[in-house]
């Protein structure tokens, strides 16, 4: 049957909803799981059981029937959009009126929360704003994910995650609010995500604790608003998670094919680290679906084909194309992107052995033993994400997330083999168990806020978990689990937010308290009948939501009021701790290099490429590495004429950008901007430079005349360059200024048929940290053959003048 109405009646999720009803509990499940007995009564409803009769045992995950399933295919379509306002607002047919209004204002207080102070980060990651400006006016430079517009290098990833940052640009005009915003609604996305899996199988309460969980993580409240690949890539795993989540329940080949699309869509967002939940998901499918093992298998096949097209279609057609038809591919040193999905940006990752990265061949210091204390990108091991501040972006929830897997794993341990809880609990906690470890034990290059990827496992275990075992607090061994659980979370709040003791020093304490006494407090609830139970366990659980989200949330509100910027940001405020390198230092300001073991915090640099107060152990007191020199560089502390230079390579002036324009960059005052990592230290490295309006308006003269405006070593350098003028700027030696991309002979054919008019000093990493030197090679070949001019205090080469020699 059909209605004219707008609004279905309340019977029917939308038209000829009543001829396809849900399905119902199997009767297996329901015999091998917990007697099922109705809800507690609300909290402070009072306990009205008849005297001398015990309350009826809660079960923690008892079986549920699925939500009801309305009518598919082409010819629905029309009524099932007519019906949505009303579907939307309405939600579920069996959930309290409050639910559906709840659950749209986590995501309105989800977006006003990432929309906040947006623009203060202006283009953030200028590596990749530079692509999505490239691609905001060449549609081959979106296709390839360019960092210019005439497409001669791309960046080091592939090209989905600057799609919708290109389009929004394309709209909305280029600027840091079109950049960003695609990040925060992907945020949005995310939690509502977790939300809807999370609810398939729990109460509305567990789904609006995951997903106001997952908001207030400090590295998703800073990743949802930063241009990085990872919010693209972490909403695409979980729409994973929620299709694993949907197949299992029906053994439904549509649902696995989904899963295949979205983790072959994460693939083409950040190659392989899409596939660390692979092995999780599909073992959970394999072992649970309801049906047999041949059908199964063959399920599993089609999502494999369905994943395969998804993420090969586009590296099918850079591999087929010729090389000389489409840009390099940055970050490789072969110019294929299966060599930089395999090494640089795959198995590298694992082992640290990467050629051309910033990291080199294996960490530095030699066999594996990197700096005192760890690798060039911090200590390996079981603590790592617990340890320094890698343990302020994500861990502040993830004692109580593993306490609850394996609780809810022991809890549903007699249910049926298809027990859609039991799945829940699976998929959630492989994804956070085989993420979780590779990032604990990868050698390779690690950063902080790769721990995003972490948030939703997280945060829908600790939904789950806490869902469970509320429901069955009333009974004195379940409430114990919960109240421990608690006090864990709150003492684990308290020294996290002691590594930052300036930061809100009373909050660390109301924390610690308030949870003990909400766990002690819960604990007495279950004992005490009537209203006033009722009452404690209502006013506990407040409690204990705002003990448990409290650090998170300051850390995240913390992280919205400031602007980062840079190849390397973190959450929150500074804290103590902090390792060494890449993976684990802060820089106060431009110009420095923070914490090396045993050296001083760093100090408001700029000048002569120092490492601020004791260095390295055993070495020169300021002036870096043992010696004053750089491994195999030279000594002294040159700067190569820039400010905030890094100690000199050889055969460049330190490394790419160091610091060109003022060395102060465009950091706030507290050095968010390449927090986390070498900083300005590295200056163009990692961090972009400040380019002067005398410089941009120099670019920018005649500059249809030429391919490319100016070349510069490295991409972050290139960048800064480009967005100031939005004329193409080429990128030598992509990324670490270490790629192959163009060798001497090719620049000197480019530099004579007129196509490339400047050059920006700035040097290159050369090969003393792996890769090709072909940079320094062009670096110094233009240094000595055409005159230098000094703009502001910028170093730049006309490459249309007369060499020296004919002068």
């Amino acid at each position: 049957m059909t209605t004219p109405s707008s609004v279905p009646p309340t019977s029917e999720p939308w038209p000829d909803a009543a001829n396809h009803p849900p399905p119902t509990v199997p009767a297996d499940a329901a015999a091998s799981g917990p007697t099922v007995w109705p809800a507690p009564p609300p909290a402070g409803a009072g306990d009205e059981r008849p005297a001398g009769r015990e309350r009826p045992a809660e079960p923690l995950f008892p079986p549920v029937a699925l939500p009801p399933v309305g009518p598919k295919g082409p010819a629905t379509w029309a009524g099932r959009l007519r019906t949505l306002p009303g579907r939307t607002w309405r939600g579920r047919e069996d959930d309290p009126r409050w639910v559906r209004p709840a659950f749209l204002g986590l995501l309105l207080a989800t977006a006003v929360l990432y929309f906040w102070n947006l623009t203060a980060s202006g283009w953030a990651n200028a590596f990749y704003s530079a692509a999505v400006q490239a691609g905001s006016v060449s549609w081959k430079a979106l296709f390839f994910g360019s960092s210019d517009a005439a497409s001669f290098i791309t960046v080091d990833k592939p090209p989905l995650s600057l799609w919708p940052m290109a389009v929004s640009a394309r709209i909305l005009g280029l600027n840091s609010f079109s950049v960003l915003a695609p990040q925060v609604l992907m945020g949005v996305g995310t939690v509502a995500a977790v939300y809807a899996t999370v609810r398939r199988r729990s109460s509305a309460l567990g789904g609006l604790v995951a997903g106001a969980a997952l908001a207030l993580t400090p590295v998703a409240a800073l990743m949802f608003r930063f241009n990085n690949p990872d919010a693209l890539l972490v909403l695409l795993l979980t729409l994973a998670a929620y299709g694993t989540v949907r197949a299992t329940e029906t053994a439904s080949t549509r649902w696995l094919v989904f899963v295949g699309v979205m983790l072959g869509l994460a693939f083409l967002t950040k190659t392989l680290q899409a596939f660390l939940v692979l092995p999780a998901f599909a073992l959970v499918y394999l072992f649970t679906a309801p049906t047999g093992w041949g059908r199964r298998w063959l399920q599993l096949l089609y999502g494999t084909v369905a994943m395969v097209v998804a993420g090969g279609w586009w590296v099918a057609i850079v591999e087929l194309m010729p090389a000389s038809a489409r840009p390099y591919i940055g970050g490789s040193q072969d110019n294929s992107f299966l060599s930089l999905t395999f090494g640089y940006n795959g198995f590298g990752r694992i082992t640290g052995n990467e050629t051309g990265s910033v990291g080199g061949g294996n960490r530095m210091g030699g066999g594996g033993g990197g700096m005192p204390g760890g690798g060039m990108w911090g200590s390996t091991g079981p603590t790592r994400l617990f340890d320094g501040d890698i343990g302020g972006q994500i861990a502040w929830l993830m004692p109580a997330a593993l306490i609850l897997l394996v609780f809810g794993l022991w809890a549903t341990r007699r249910h049926a083999r298809t027990d859609s809880a039991r799945i829940a609990f699976l998929v959630w906690g492989g994804w956070l168990l085989c993420t979780g470890l590779t990032f604990s034990f990868m050698s390779g290059i690690f950063h902080q806020y790769y721990t995003v990827a972490l948030a939703p496992a997280i945060a829908a275990l600790v939904g789950m978990g806490t869902d469970g075992l509320w429901r069955a607090r009333h009974r004195l061994p379940y409430a114990a689990v919960l109240a421990a659980t608690l006090a864990v979370t709150a003492w684990w709040s308290y020294q996290l937010l002691g590594r930052s003791a300036e930061f809100v020093p009373w909050l660390r304490w109301a924390v610690l308290i308030g949870g003990l006494l909400a766990a002690v407090a819960l604990l007495a609830a279950g004992r005490i009948t009537g209203p006033i139970g009722g009452r404690i366990a209502a006013t506990a659980g407040l409690t204990a939501l705002a003990a448990g989200l409290a650090g998170p949330a300051a850390y995240a509100l913390d992280t919205v009021s400031t602007g980062h910027t840079g190849s390397i940001v973190t959450a929150g405020p500074r804290v103590k701790g902090e390792g060494f390198g890449p993976g684990g230092g802060r820089g106060k300001a431009h110009g420095t290099f923070p914490g090396f073991p045993g050296g001083q915090n760093g100090t408001n640099g700029g000048g002569n490429g120092n490492f601020p107060g004791g260095g390295i152990p055993g070495g020169q007191n300021s002036n870096g590495f043992p010696g004053g020199a750089f491994p195999g560089g030279q000594t002294g502390s040159q700067n190569g004429g820039q400010n905030g230079a890094f100690p000199n390579l050889p055969g460049s002036q330190g490394f790419p950008g160091t610091g060109t324009g003022t060395g102060t960059g465009t950091g706030t005052e507290d050095g968010r901007t390449g927090r986390g990592g070498f900083g300005g230290g590295m200056g163009g490295l990692l961090e972009g430079a400040k380019v002067p309006s005398e410089v941009a308006d120099l670019l920018k003269q005649d500059a249809g005349k030429y391919t490319w405006v100016a070349a510069a070593v490295g991409s972050q350098n290139q960048a800064s360059y480009q967005l100031a003028t939005g004329e193409p700027v080429m990128a030598l030696g992509g990324f670490n200024g270490s790629d192959p991309s163009l060798s001497l002979d090719g620049f000197k054919q480019l530099v004579a048929e007129g196509k490339v008019h400047w050059f920006i000093g700035g040097g290159g990493m050369g090969r003393s940290m792996g890769g090709s030197d072909y940079s320094s090679e062009i670096a110094s070949w233009v240094e000595s053959t055409y005159t230098a001019k000094t703009v502001g205090s910028t170093t730049m080469y006309d490459l249309t003048a007369a060499p020296k020699s004919a002068g």
